[in-house]
């Protein structure tokens, strides 16, 4: 089965986590930076991901995992003790709790609770994307993010596709347009989306193609900060002081910004108020565009470029580079949810 969303880079731990039974989704969603955070998983299911989680934040962290399926969260459940264990925590750091996650006020979820929201190929199956990232939003700390892969359309999806059953059970009818989700999660509060990664999904069924139409899919990572516009910065020059567990030397932030140890690199105003304010301030040396950094020769900043904000854009790009890359399909017998 080929997973709607590509597994990019590999923590040492994760090995672990890939024969456990009864996972569904998209892929791994593991952001970097994630020593001592607090973490919520929206749709838990079976708990992988928050397994693979709890290990990563470490004893200090936490992670609670939300799901609405009663015998998910029971399997989910299961697993605690033996992964602590496991862990050689003397304490559980992860918790399941049953629930919707358009309604973590009704679970018991208080505002400004997470550093991280995460979600794994969930957010499309909601009725309401809209009150998933409301309520996202409210248990975020102030600098806090929403790291998330899921389903996106090329366009509006009209009503044949988005209560065609087969459809909805691959994804694929509840897939939100790509550009909604930018005027969403702005009208929420959040910062621009920041794209991560992003892979064409393909149908590979004829009949299911001419329901389709032109409509085109792709699975996408997107980031979404949560930074008050009192903490807004000015265009910056930052290097990257290293250190991060997995991702030592180089840190892929999104498809527009990688950042080398020791490098300097031009940054808009969006980005630096992100670095700055978020879990990633202590990983970076910033600094007002017209001061100087000490630097090695060689190492001058790069200018700023334009963003790129569309999926199916980056997807394009891949393909031009790599004609023969075949489309992940979506998402086996059982689809991907």
């Amino acid at each position: 089965m080929h997973h709607c969303c590509p597994i990019i880079s590999f923590h040492p731990w994760l090995f672990l986590f890939f024969l456990y039974p009864r996972y569904y989704g998209c892929g791994l969603v593991i952001p970097e930076c994630l020593e001592n955070c607090w973490i919520l998983d929206l749709g838990s299911g079976s708990g992988r991901d928050c397994y693979m989680l709890s290990k990563l934040v470490g004893e200090n962290g936490h992670v609670t995992g939300i799901d609405m399926t009663e015998a998910q969260v029971e399997v989910a459940k299961k697993y605690i003790d033996y992964h602590m264990n496991k862990f050689d925590y003397q304490n559980p750091n992860v918790n399941f709790i049953l629930g919707y996650i358009e309604e973590l006020g009704a679970a018991g979820l208080k505002d400004e609770s997470y550093d991280l929201v995460i979600s794994n190929c969930v957010v499309n199956l909601s009725p309401s994307k809209r009150a998933v990232l409301q309520e996202a939003y409210r248990v975020l700390k102030t600098g806090g993010e929403m790291y998330f892969s899921d389903v996106y359309a090329s366009r509006d999806l009209p009503e044949e596709i988005r209560k065609h059953r087969i459809l909805w059970g691959e994804c694929l009818g509840g897939a939100l347009w790509w550009e909604d989700l930018y005027k969403i999660a702005e009208d929420v509060g959040f910062l621009p989306p920041r794209l991560v990664r992003a892979s064409r999904i393909s149908i590979n069924n004829k009949e299911l193609e001419s329901v389709v139409g032109d409509c085109q899919f792709v699975s996408a990572t997107f980031r979404l900060f949560k930074i008050p516009q009192e903490n807004s910065a000015p265009r910056c020059e930052v290097i990257y002081n290293g250190g991060i567990t997995g991702h030592e030397k180089e840190l892929e932030f999104d498809v527009n910004y990688q950042f080398k140890e020791g490098e300097v690199v031009k940054v808009d105003k969006e980005t630096a108020a992100i670095l700055q304010n978020s879990r990633f301030a202590s990983k970076f040396l910033i600094r007002p565009v017209g001061q100087k950094f000490t630097v090695a020769e060689g190492c001058g900043p790069e200018k700023v470029k334009d963003k790129i904000q569309d999926p199916f854009k980056v997807v394009e790009q891949m393909e031009a580079r790599a004609p023969n890359q075949t489309a992940s399909g979506c998402c086996g017998s059982k689809g991907c949810c």
